[in-house]
């Protein structure tokens, strides 16, 4: 048979519902063993026609993970001011714990992507999708090796592309904060601070069309 043990189903489905974003930890270095461990899940992600556009550079400098927080920092003030009326409450919330985690990654999409078709004829973003799956291969694998994981998108993509050397054409997507932690946050962090609230599935699953937002409440048109 295919099916995998019960235990075994038992511990997918809780490493997915347990998995959270962590901005807390402690200052405790990840072993290279483990660190070696993530990356591999990491490779064995999907991707679009097998192009595998994952490209990781770990930050191991602590001048560069510096540089790399003040920018973090800078665009935490610009996503602040561009919310307005939540600035304030944005300001409020521990966003990144850059300076914090024993390890630091910095993911990217790899240069000439251009030359992949294959799958990206009509959806060229199908390479960031691959990449993301590589990155969520980390983080649930990092939750079933009891390491936190937090994923920082607030920073410029262009400033960072060229601090790091990369070539044009490569973007990087994603600081990647890794490390021991404390606990586990019960809920999403967003959640717990009161920012945000996970949706009902319910709204969000149709069957064979699109179905409008007053329908999806059981609300008349």
């Amino acid at each position: 048979m295919n099916r995998f043990s019960n235990e075994e189903i038992a511990a997918v489905y809780k490493v997915i519902a347990e998995r959270r974003d962590i901005r807390h930890f402690l200052p405790d270095p990840i072993e290279p063993e483990l660190l070696a461990r993530l990356l591999n899940a990491a490779h064995l992600a999907p991707s679009v026609g097998f192009m595998q556009p994952w490209r990781f550079i770990r930050i191991a400098d602590p001048g560069l993970r510096s540089t790399i927080h003040q920018m973090v920092e800078q665009e935490r003030i610009h996503t602040a001011h561009a919310l307005h009326e939540r600035e304030d409450e944005f300001m409020r919330l521990k966003v990144e714990g850059v300076r914090e985690c024993g390890e630091l990654l910095v993911v990217a999409l790899m240069d000439r992507r251009e030359a992949h078709i294959f799958g990206r004829r009509t959806l060229p973003e199908m390479d960031l999708a691959s990449v993301a799956c590589a990155i969520q291969n980390i983080w649930l694998a990092a939750r079933a090796e009891g390491i936190g994981m937090g994923w920082v998108s607030l920073f410029d993509p262009q400033q960072l592309a060229l601090l790091l050397g990369m070539p044009a054409g490569a973007k990087p997507i994603a600081i990647l904060c890794l490390g021991h932690v404390e606990a586990f946050y019960p809920k999403p962090m967003l959640e717990i601070e009161g920012w945000a609230e996970r949706q009902k599935l319910q709204d969000m699953v149709y069957e064979n069309t699109w179905r409008n937002q007053a329908e999806s409440h059981g609300e008349p048109e």
